[in-house]
């Protein structure tokens, strides 16, 4: 009966936050299911029931196709390289460099600035009239003139997915500096007396304890990464040419821009499927490194 009573009182704690989270995620979730499969306007009515007509509609569809591939692009360049930059910063900064408290704590303020504000200050770093990134190439004779990064087809979303990086690869490095902290130095002295190099220590002592955090870091990033909008809108909303046009952003167009709401539920929810295959992806690739347990 003690045990019954408190399992009762437990249960009567995590009510609230139960409600709370079937209110405020699970009832839209649900209800943008349901409005995938009809034909809602953005409104008061409901549509009719369609099927898999929207999903089969967006299949059929260019715009879609092309702000998919955008999508998994972007994605994968950019949490692959965030993901390689941060391992590479945290394992630095782990090491006795003079001055690296200073390094860990400026090492927070790229993760730390509004995406808005650092989309914005990067657009004037492109800038084709005064921009300092074309004034760096021009100096160093690379280019001839200043060129329109962000306003050609074929560069634009390369140079967005470096302001993207420069953003965050930070927290990557951030949580693998958390983690090696908890690799035991006596480990690494042992592994260094029995000759073994500095690969092969990392391979062996380092690797396999900063995995887990490096997998959370991953399958964060990715469902930041497939669900980007603010730095695309802000920096060239989703051009020239639909060259950067992601799927939030064409998400945004149909429910809002168009009002085409079961259409625009039916694409949201393709956006959630990507980011499941490539979470999967991500941590299955993590999983089979050497040294993964």
């Amino acid at each position: 009966m003690e045990l019954i009573r408190e399992f009762r009182g437990r249960l009567l704690l995590v009510v609230p936050l139960l409600v709370a989270l079937l209110a405020v995620i699970g009832w839209p979730l649900l209800n943008t299911v349901w409005l995938g499969f009809t034909n809602a306007p953005l409104g008061g009515t409901t549509g009719q029931f369609v099927g898999l007509d929207n999903y089969l509609r967006a299949f059929q569809s260019p715009a879609f196709l092309r702000a998919l591939g955008v999508t998994a692009l972007f994605t994968v360049v950019t949490v692959s390289c965030e993901m390689l930059i941060g391992l590479g910063v945290g394992l630095l900064l782990n090491m006795d460099l003079k001055g690296r408290r200073v390094f860990r704590a400026m090492l927070i303020i790229p993760w730390a600035l509004p995406t808005v504000v650092n989309a914005m200050a990067w657009r004037v770093i492109y800038n084709p009239d005064f921009g300092a990134f074309n004034a760096a190439l021009q100096q160093l004779g690379i280019i001839n003139s200043y060129q329109s990064w962000l306003g050609n087809p074929s560069t634009a979303l390369f140079f967005i997915g470096i302001a993207d990086i420069w953003k965050t690869f930070s927290l990557v490095a951030l949580i693998t500096l958390a983690g090696l902290q908890s690799v035991p130095r006596e480990l690494h002295e042992a592994a260094e007396i029995d000759g073994a190099r500095a690969w092969n220590r990392f391979k062996t002592v380092t690797l396999p304890v900063i995995l887990p955090p490096l997998t959370i870091a991953a399958v964060l990033r990715t469902i930041e990464a497939v669900k980007v909008f603010d730095i695309i809108w802000v920096m060239t909303r989703g051009g020239p040419a639909d060259s950067t046009k992601s799927l939030s952003i064409l998400v945004y167009q149909e429910a809002f821009s168009f009002r085409h709401a079961g259409y625009g539920a039916a694409l949201a929810m393709l956006s959630v499927a990507l980011s499941l295959v490539l979470i999967g992806i991500y941590s299955r690739a993590v999983r089979n490194q050497p040294g993964a347990r």
